[in-house]
């Protein structure tokens, strides 16, 4: 079965939970919930919690970008970039294709972009994990 990583900012916390619970639905597994962390209170634990948040994103078949992502998010992103893991980025509304708030990053091979509601990135992700067999 295949693999999902969601990257995101905590302001963002609500919709990872939702679309992490609407692929796995789907029978997708999550490589790793960052969600579910309590409060980090040392550098011991961020330095756990990245390697386990690197490994995940290096086991995934496919990552999920959710906008507006912090710090953490990017470097999943280049994680996965560098890996060439396929990513879905999403935004709900056009910033990814506006100069003044885009990433270069954004625009390379194995990124996909969706817009909209979650529930058509959610759509996108299962018409196109089926359209390569998953």
């Amino acid at each position: 079965m295949k693999t999902f990583y969601i990257a995101s900012s905590l302001k963002n916390i609500e919709n990872v939970k939702y679309v992490s619970d609407q692929l796995k639905g789907m029978g997708f597994i999550h490589s790793y919930d960052w969600t579910q962390n309590d409060k980090v209170t040392s550098i011991d634990q961020m330095r756990d919690i990245g390697r386990k948040e690197m490994a995940a994103v290096k086991k995934s078949n496919f990552i999920v970008v959710l906008l507006p992502a912090g710090k953490g998010s990017h470097i999943e992103l280049g994680i996965a970039l560098g890996n060439s893991i396929k990513t879905y980025l999403y935004s709900p509304n056009d910033e990814l294709n506006d100069i003044e708030k885009t990433s270069t990053f954004y625009h390379q091979d194995g990124v996909h972009k969706c817009k909209g509601t979650l529930e058509e990135l959610i759509q996108y992700i299962r018409k196109d994990q089926e359209s390569v067999g998953g």
